[in-house]
């Protein structure tokens, strides 16, 4: 390949690695994906078999139906959101659109690691402002900015800590960030959070705030990679500028739709969720394994050192317990654990409390 190169920042990124399955064998449990362990609502299930059926007719463009249902679970202009493939594809549409080389994207330094090769695969300098005890730090952000920022990220509630900041301290980042920059508030996980828009009305009003959403976590539709943004109009429009025509296929569109009208089952899901979360950070700690606050729907298990934290992951994998190790985010002695099913929930528990106890 002589004189074949890669356009500018390619060569940086170290590939995205998804959460290890395992071999799926009867006792293996998947806990390192944040997946729903409830699985997807029957009514999704249902409307993707129907849309089957007509699989050699090409998908909505606009994405019409979707776009509609989603304005109304949520009380939003349908003409201000975008659909994509999992909020992954919306963030790599803000990235192309609006950074480039000699711009900065600006995150927190425990950030989606998508936020960093996003920002490189469009040439644009990735750039890390630190966290005050694994939680997003507002001064830091705005400390950071510059003449060339253009994007901010900022997962809320976070991902891998499962942290969050408040609705005011979301208003005071995008009042303080220069003129050129857009904050981008990523909630995937936000309708875990009890009565939290995820940002939304923080964009309504504001010019220089977007919000990214995803079907892959509470509706159980991770398989099927459907997200959505919503912004001012204007960004709507230059992100459907860069955004292929026929992104989304027509059975995920339908499974989404039925997803989001689902309101029955995305609320049983989030309070058994909490149920599980609470229990599991508790019996954890009971086991001398601290944790935050979590908001999402999985715990940041803390260890005493980065040893020790590979110690406990080889040991949940040697009893079909299969988490996920957070170097690459900056926190080594630390493991993610996706909330599962009370069954799980106890198993893990059982599990690092034998770790512990034969490690003490």
């Amino acid at each position: 390949m002589a004189g074949i190169t890669a356009q500018p920042g390619i060569m940086q990124i170290a590939p995205y690695v998804g959460g290890a399955g395992g071999d799926r064998g009867a006792n293996v449990v998947k806990l390192s994906s944040n997946e729903n362990p409830l699985g997807p609502p029957a009514s999704a299930v249902e409307a993707l078999q129907a849309a089957a059926g007509e699989m050699h007719r090409y998908p909505s463009t606009d994405h019409a139906s979707l776009r509609a249902a989603i304005g109304e679970v949520h009380g939003l202009d349908p003409e201000r959101l975008i659909c994509g493939v999992g909020s992954d594809e919306i963030i790599t549409f803000l990235c192309q659109a609006f950074a480039g080389p000699g711009d900065e994207v600006l995150y927190p330094e425990h950030g989606f690691l998508m936020y960093k090769i996003s920002a490189l695969a469009a040439g644009a300098t990735p750039v890390v402002a630190p966290e005050r005890d694994r939680v997003v730090d507002v001064d830091a952000l705005l400390e950071a900015c510059a003449e060339r920022t253009r994007l901010v990220f900022l997962a809320n509630p976070a991902n891998p800590t499962g942290t969050m900041i408040g609705e005011g301290e979301l208003a005071r980042l995008a009042e303080g960030l220069p003129d050129q920059a857009l904050l981008v508030i990523d909630g995937a996980y936000a309708e875990y959070v009890e009565g939290y828009d995820g940002g939304a009305a923080l964009v309504t009003a504001r010019d220089n705030v977007f919000m990214t959403r995803t079907f892959s976590k509470l509706y159980g539709l991770g398989g099927l990679r459907v997200g959505w943004g919503y912004g001012k109009a204007e960004v709507i429009d230059i992100l459907n500028r860069v955004r292929g025509p026929f992104n989304l296929s027509a059975p995920a569109l339908a499974a989404a739709e039925a997803a989001i009208r689902d309101r029955a089952y995305a609320e049983r899901c989030r309070v058994e969720n909490a149920r599980m979360r609470t229990w599991l950070a508790r019996a954890l700690a009971e086991h001398g394994v601290p944790s935050d606050t979590s908001c999402a729907n999985f715990i940041l298990a803390r260890f005493a050192s980065a040893d020790q934290a590979q110690a406990a992951d080889a040991f949940l994998q040697e009893r079909g317990l299969i988490v996920r190790q957070v170097g690459g985010y900056g926190l080594p002695a630390a493991l993610r654990i996706t909330v599962g099913d009370e069954e799980a929930c106890i198993r893990v528990a059982d599990a690092i409390g034998a770790f512990m106890g034969g490690a003490a």
